[in-house]
């Protein structure tokens, strides 16, 4: 019970843990291209599949952060600033991150009750006995498209929500919808939109590598696979928003 003795232990397992993680992730990303059709099959799933989720949220967070803004703003006469702070907020901040938590929620969950199940029942092993490499096979193709799809999904995401505020300023809140929209694009500066798209490329890849992590280390039967399932989505949304907050305080 030696308070020195359980710190140092703690810190050599999480170092030990994150070196792991590290390593996997690098022969990950170093496999790509040997797998063509895999990737493609991946992309559809990861990407083309998650847009209707990533678009509903977008449209719904654009259109409540309009009625909020406009609602705080009148206590202050400063109403007419709605189209501006959607337009910033949603590529800033609310697009890259609830787009990352949405793909987290259906993509890392996916791929690691996907895997998991592999695993556990020997799918993997008989991989490796065929001399196959399944980190090329299954988890290089998840990562790679992840990291093309996500920032892509943003994009679309900060369009979406945009346009939702929009939908609500000129049908609920009086606003004219021309100087609504050439007051969004006039206050949007090209980095809010590139930064967001960057911070796409951190989430990918953290969605993924969680999936895939877990699910290759999954162990125990069907409550291994179970537990390897929460355990990515955790670890995909608690990762999410604490690289946000280093992502911002870096760009920003």
């Amino acid at each position: 019970m030696n308070p020195v003795r359980l710190t140092g232990r703690a810190v050599i397992g999480l170092t030990r843990a994150t070196g792991r993680v590290a390593i996997f992730a690098a022969q990950g990303l170093a496999r790509v291209g040997r797998h063509p059709r895999e990737l493609a099959r991946q992309i559809v799933q990861i990407g083309w599949l998650s847009l209707p989720v990533v678009g509903l949220t977008a449209l719904f967070t654009g259109a409540a952060l309009a009625l909020q803004i406009h609602s705080g703003g009148e206590r202050f006469q400063a109403s007419d600033v709605v189209p501006a702070i959607v337009a910033i907020g949603m590529a800033r901040e609310l697009g890259p991150v609830l787009g990352g938590l949405m793909v987290a929620a259906r993509v890392a969950s996916a791929i690691a009750a996907e895997l998991g199940t592999m695993r556990v029942t020997e799918q993997i092993d008989a991989l490796v006995t065929l001399s196959t490499d399944p980190v090329g096979w299954l988890v290089s193709p998840r990562l790679w498209a992840a990291l093309l799809c996500l920032p892509v999904l943003i994009g679309v995401g900060d369009i979406i929500g945009i346009m939702g505020g929009w939908l609500i300023g000129v049908q609920a809140l009086g606003f004219n919808s021309t100087i609504y929209l050439s007051n969004s694009w006039a206050y949007l500066e090209s980095w809010d939109v590139v930064s967001g798209l960057l911070k796409g490329v951190v989430f990918g890849l953290i969605v993924a590598l969680s999936g895939c992590w877990f699910g290759m280390t999954a162990a125990g039967g069907a409550a291994g696979v179970g537990r390897a399932t929460t355990n990515a989505v955790v670890a995909a949304s608690v990762g999410i928003l604490a690289a946000n907050f280093a992502l911002t305080g870096l760009f920003f």
